[in-house]
């Protein structure tokens, strides 16, 4: 890996990559202690799954997946809306979208990466587990909200969609 040929200075006065340092490893203690929200990644192996050479498709049970990976982060499920067709009297309730808030460090130790298409489980019950695909991955975290006091960013934000029953069922 190239070398840091800019050294984050900013604010090392007040706080400095000790502190940020001691910030993540507190609020990963509080996550995996106290609230240990545990989800798992069925990562999309993009290497062995085939694809179709004209439209690069793929069927929806050719995909190939990496080994599940068991995670924590921070989950919000929005609340589901009723809906219709176009006017008409034809009404659905699916459930909400979850938006879900990891620490970058958490990703870095356990050597993975939520990608776009991916499919995170999430136990809805303790019979049931909800599974999501991940519509918009959090990597551009590059904005106040994620970064930590204005030193670096500290976690991604990532949302994800329901998945229909017969989409996904886990491997």
């Amino acid at each position: 890996m190239a070398e840091n040929r800019l050294p984050i200075t900013r604010l090392n006065k007040f706080f400095s990559e000790d502190d940020f340092d001691l910030h993540i490893q507190m609020g990963m203690e509080y996550l995996h202690g106290d609230l240990n929200m545990k989800l798992v990644l069925y990562s999309v192996d993009r290497t062995t799954t085939d694809t179709d050479d004209v439209y690069g498709e793929v069927g929806k049970d050719q995909i190939k997946y990496k080994p599940p990976v068991e995670f924590h982060g921070i989950v919000n499920i929005v609340q589901a809306e009723t809906k219709s067709y176009k006017t008409g009297m034809l009404r659905y309730l699916e459930p909400g979208n979850m938006i879900l808030s990891v620490y970058t460090k958490e990703l870095e130790d356990l050597k993975i990466d939520i990608r776009f298409g991916d499919y995170i489980g999430y136990p809805d019950s303790e019979s049931r587990v909800r599974f999501y695909t991940v519509a918009n991955d959090g990597k551009v975290n590059a904005d106040n909200k994620h970064h930590h006091f204005g030193y670096k960013p500290s976690y991604r934000t990532i949302l994800c969609v329901p998945t229909q029953e017969n989409e996904f069922r886990g491997i």
